[in-house]
Parts: C-alpha cells; sequence; structure tokens
C-alpha cells in the first residue's frame, strides 16, 4: 500500500483549516486516513503549525511519501532536515506571541489591600 503524508480541509468556505494525515494514497482528500500528525492553520498571522515530530519521522521512515505542501510545512518546522541530516533542524518557524489583554478605559481595577508591613514593627535586640 502506498501510503502518503498530505492535507485534509477542514473549515468553512475561504476559512480553511487542514490537519497533517497520513493516508493510503488511493484514498480522497478530506476521507480516511491512518493517522493524524498535526494541525496547520494558514490564515493566522503567523501561521500555526503543529507537527508531532515524532510521528512524522516514523512515517518518514517507513517510506510515506510527503506531497509538496506538507514537505513545505515539515522544511519550515525542521522536520525535513532532520530526517534528511542536513543542518537547520531548527526549522524557521516563528511561534504566535501570546496576546495582551486589552485595558478598557473607564473601568479601574481594584487597588490590592495593603498588608501590614514587616519593617513597621520594632525589633527587640
Amino acid at each position: 500500500m502506498a501510503v502518503k503524508i498530505r492535507l485534509k480541509r477542514l473549515g468553512k468556505i475561504r476559512s480553511p483549516h487542514y490537519r497533517i494525515v497520513v493516508a493510503d494514497s488511493r484514498s480522497k482528500r478530506d476521507g480516511r486516513s491512518i493517522e493524524e500528525i498535526g494541525i496547520y492553520h494558514p490564515t493566522t498571522d503567523p501561521s500555526t503549525i503543529e507537527v508531532n515530530s515524532e510521528r512524522a519521522l516514523y512515517w518518514l521512515g517507513v517510506g510515506a511519501q510527503p506531497s509538496e505542501q506538507v514537505m513545505a510545512l515539515l522544511k519550515v518546522t525542521g522536520d525535513w532536515q532532520k530526517f534528511k541530516g542536513l543542518p537547520g533542524t531548527e526549522g524557521t518557524y516563528r511561534k504566535p506571541e501570546p496576546r495582551a489583554k486589552p485595558v478598557v478605559p473607564g473601568s479601574a481595577a481594584p487597588a490590592p489591600a495593603e498588608a501590614p508591613a514587616a519593617d513597621a514593627a520594632p525589633s527587640e535586640s
């Protein structure tokens, strides 16, 4: 059986989300898969790419052929370089920065209650 690593499309119209799956090459694009090894959300900035490196390397090792799109994703995450033994195994993927909570004007946060200071108590020596 020929096995491929490819993208399975999810999401609404004009809002694609993909799962990186291992599937038989004869199955449909969104058909049954053998295993899901990651996700890819191209609409976020930067794109969200999560790949289970251990499983990806296993499937590449047993002969699964990645599609062109998946090969590009594996190069970004550094998994393709690990598999081929090339330099640059850290990849070029930049993780999204966590968002700061927005500050709403006019809503002051309650001040924390002041605890008695330990330095203020007289010490007996």
